[in-house]
């Protein structure tokens, strides 16, 4: 059976920080993670109302295909401003692509972002945004080991009518693979079932990670989306006024186009953990990430590892999702 990685973060995958920074007066964050180098990168995209920036230089038929950070932060359009930041201080590191020797250093570093600007903080930032600021922050307190709960990215989520958060998993899938995932749950769904208790994502949970709850009687599965009215009141039923925004990674050696392979099963979790997903409403979005640490073989049996390696994925982006409403609703931030 596989088992989660020694901290059961997405840190777990060797040569990836993840930083958070908060801002409390506004109640929002931002969440940075920082591969060890340039790592194979691709995104896929399913809910109908994203932000983001440099999804494009993702995609497997465009230059790039690779990323230097990965961004993901609160504040709406604001909060692409994050981003700035990260590119600029990575780029006096010498981070990035150089299209001549001795240029500049343009670090490739997309970034999505989630509508927290109705949860009661003070938006009255004129024109400073402190999202650029917050970036930098991030990147500067990346370590392998990182909260989980109402941090960073996750600090103004959402989970439906409770709060959201931010949530992490790994799993050591054999043959030396290791999948991760990084999630910020903001959804208009629900994580829970009727009774308001069970993840819907507890068939695959792990050692008692996100309380332990099992549905203990049938249950009706087929009501709508829950106090629609108050959501409404909320200013949640916009679009992109509701996300999960997810990293996945591996330590394997893909391809853009099997990074892009691997994103796309990932987005399995959220179906599984979140009830309904992928709506006009949501922003979600999944980036994979692969390190190239570990060679996978050729042929058909090539294309089997890339479908464990994405099952794995799906499986951990489930877990991360309950792990982070968990973590913000009982006993505020907690260590992975």
């Amino acid at each position: 059976m596989p088992l989660p990685g020694p901290r059961n973060l997405i840190t777990d995958i060797p040569g990836l920080r993840v930083g958070h920074s908060l801002d409390e007066r506004v109640r929002t964050g931002v969440t940075v993670l920082r591969p060890d180098g340039p790592w194979a990168a691709s995104v896929d995209i399913r809910g109908g109302g994203p932000g983001g920036r440099e999804s494009a230089a993702l995609e497997p038929e465009n230059m790039v295909g690779l990323l230097h950070a990965v961004v993901l932060a609160g504040g709406s359009v604001f909060g692409l401003g994050a981003a700035d930041g990260v590119a600029a201080a990575l780029s006096l590191e010498a981070v990035g692509l150089q299209l001549k020797p001795g240029g500049k250093s343009i670090p490739i570093v997309p970034c999505a972002v989630l509508h927290d600007l109705a949860n009661g903080g003070d938006k009255n930032w004129g024109l400073e945004p402190p999202y650029r600021q917050l970036g930098l922050r991030a990147l500067a307190s990346a370590t392998a080991d990182f909260a989980l709960g109402a941090v960073g990215a996750g600090r103004g989520a959402m989970a439906g009518v409770l709060p959201g958060g931010l949530g992490s998993a790994s799993l050591a899938i054999g043959e030396g693979l290791l999948v991760g995932a990084l999630v910020v749950a903001n959804p208009i769904g629900s994580v829970y079932m009727p009774d308001g208790k069970t993840f819907w994502a507890w068939p695959w949970e792990i050692d008692g990670e996100f309380g332990g709850a099992r549905p203990r009687f049938d249950q009706d599965a087929s009501e709508p989306i829950p106090e629609l009215a108050r959501l409404d009141a909320l200013g949640r039923l916009q679009a992109g006024a509701n996300t999960t925004l997810v990293v996945v990674a591996c330590n394997a050696a893909l391809t853009t186009a099997e990074c892009k392979r691997l994103a796309i099963m990932a987005q399995d979790g959220i179906a599984r953990a979140v009830r309904p997903a992928h709506l006009p409403f949501d922003g979600d979005t999944v980036f994979a990430l692969a390190s190239g640490a570990e060679t996978l073989a050729q042929g058909p049996q090539r294309q089997v590892e890339i479908g464990r390696i994405g099952s794995a994925a799906a499986d951990c982006v489930a877990r991360a999702i309950a792990r982070g409403v968990h973590a913000a609703r009982h006993g505020g931030p907690g260590f992975g």
